[in-house]
């Protein structure tokens, strides 16, 4: 990174060394954001179920042959009634009819309705926790929605096409994706870390940040010797030495005295 004018550059290359570097600790905090996303999704959320159930819609103009102009204006009229299978005149009934202890709009949430290709054919999705429910559910929607589009739209029929499922697996949560989310946070938030301590540090290391940032030539380097635990042995044994040996010499200096004291009383004596 360099600064002049108030402009900093940032050298990329150096920057990807440095990610390059900490490629471990990237890797590590990835596998570990992704391990608290995937059991944070197995342990804390409730699975769902999804139960699908279909009807056809034929609006006939002539009552003894279906023609293709009918065929045709039923499937442009299946978008209509897409809303009216969500209207609060069905859901409330369903509602009621389940003994459901929830709002329209809790309900409304958890209907999916839409067409088949293009078709006369449309698609009830129900979601809920548990799969017998959502079974349960998908029928009646079917079942008041059917009444309600003769009714309202005065087509002919709106008749079942498939039989709403009892649902074996959860639709949902899918931990895997959960999970790798969380890898993928995990490493951006690391790499995020890393860059900004890149960019705030403005400390000197070597004589080429030397050169690179302060434009000057570097003269000499002065090492800086560290001494081993080898030497700091050495060196506590040659002291433990020393002290020793002074203390020697200083009894044998103590001896001395004594002798030559001893010396001069006698011939005194």
């Amino acid at each position: 990174m360099q600064s002049k004018d108030d402009v900093i550059e940032i050298d990329l290359q150096e920057l990807v060394m440095l990610l390059f570097h900490w490629l471990w600790l990237l890797a590590l905090c990835g596998i570990v954001a992704g391990l608290v996303g995937f059991l944070a999704c197995k342990l804390t959320v409730t699975p769902w179920y999804e139960s699908t159930t279909r009807i056809y819609i034929l609006n006939r103009n002539n009552d003894s042959v279906v023609s293709y102009q009918d065929l045709q204006s039923s499937t442009l009229l299946t978008k209509n009634y897409s809303p009216l299978i969500k209207s609060r005149a069905v859901l409330e009934k369903v509602i009621e009819t389940c003994g459901l202890q929830e709002t329209f709009e809790s309900l409304s949430s958890r209907v999916k309705v839409a067409t088949v290709n293009d078709t006369n054919l449309i698609a009830i999705t129900v979601t809920d926790a548990d799969p017998s429910m959502a079974q349960l559910l998908a029928k009646e929607v079917r079942l008041e929605a059917s009444e309600h589009i003769v009714e309202v739209m005065k087509v002919e029929a709106a008749n079942l096409e498939t039989e709403a499922n009892l649902p074996t697996r959860p639709a949902g949560p899918n931990a895997k994706k959960w999970g790798l989310i969380g890898a993928l946070l995990g490493v951006f938030a690391c790499a995020a870390i890393l860059v900004i301590q890149y960019l705030l540090d403005d400390t000197i290391k070597s004589a080429e940040d030397v050169e690179r940032y302060l434009g000057l030539s570097t003269l000499a380097m002065i090492p800086v010797v560290e001494k081993n635990d080898k030497t700091k042995k050495k060196s506590g044994h040659r002291e433990h030495f020393d002290s020793e040996m002074v203390k020697a010499v200083d009894e044998e200096n103590a001896n001395m005295d004594v002798v030559v004291q001893d010396l001069k009383s006698r011939e005194e004596g």
